[in-house]
């Protein structure tokens, strides 16, 4: 008993740890739509203009992102295309491994699977909390993911914004800075609400690179519980058909 409750306490600390945020920042609900195609359409196009020029798609093809986002490839190619690939390749970038791990000391790696692994609250967070801090490499840190080595690439729509922090003291008496809030200090093309929902659409956009089949597994799963309940009924008439002369 003691081994099953140490495995469980195991698996549900990376949850944890996630939920949290970095450096105890609490995450923010994302609101995203899997079924909205508008949203997932712009999500498409904030990610090719503002992402894909460090961070690629390797296991997800433009054709294959067209369909299932409501895009003719028509469209696709003359918008979402910038790297004279062909619409049926995966949607990889052009920038070289080494030099980029020479510009920002690690290649930037691949998003096909970010919103998997990390969650989509904490992609939503991460992307509305950089701020900027003249100590880091690129002049802005971040509060879900602290000393981030990525610069504030959506910095044109956000703007600038400046920490606000609360000083807490401990039962000793010694004093902590804990982060609370942000304030715009230079305003961006877009205002809060809308760089805000932007970020629903990009994060929208992630969360269905991950899984693009997700919408037509939850429907057949809807009938693989039916026929499942179904089939429960059956089996236990057929048990108690078999059984009824031993009983």
């Amino acid at each position: 008993m003691k081994k099953i409750i140490v495995a469980l306490i195991f698996l549900v600390l990376p949850a944890l740890s996630l939920a949290s945020g970095g450096e105890g920042y609490p995450l923010q609900k994302a609101p995203i739509d899997p079924h909205n195609k508008a949203s997932l359409q712009n999500g498409a196009k904030l990610f090719v203009n503002y992402c894909m020029g460090c961070h690629s798609l390797e296991h997800q093809r433009y054709n294959r992102m067209a369909r299932d986002i409501g895009l003719t490839e028509e469209q696709v190619k003359d918008n979402l295309v910038f790297t004279g690939a062909k619409v049926g390749d995966l949607m990889k970038n052009a920038m070289p491994k080494a030099e980029a791990k020479r510009w920002f000391g690690v290649v930037p790696p691949d998003l096909t699977l970010i919103a998997r692994s990390r969650g989509v609250d904490y992609l939503y967070t991460y992307l509305q909390t950089f701020y900027l801090d003249p100590t880091r490499p690129f002049g802005v840190n971040n509060a879900a993911f602290p000393n981030a080595g990525m610069p504030h690439v959506l910095w044109e729509l956000q703007g600038m914004q400046k920490p606000i922090y609360e000083v807490h003291k401990d039962r000793d008496g010694h004093e902590s800075k804990v982060l609370k809030d942000f304030e715009l200090v230079q305003p961006g093309s877009m205002s809060p609400p809308e760089f805000k929902e932007a970020m629903v659409d990009l994060v929208n956009f992630l969360s269905y690179a991950g899984e693009p089949i997700q919408l037509e597994r939850q429907r057949i799963g809807v009938w693989v519980v039916l026929f499942l309940v179904l089939a429960t009924v059956v089996f236990y008439l057929l048990k108690k058909e078999y059984w009824k002369d031993v009983h």
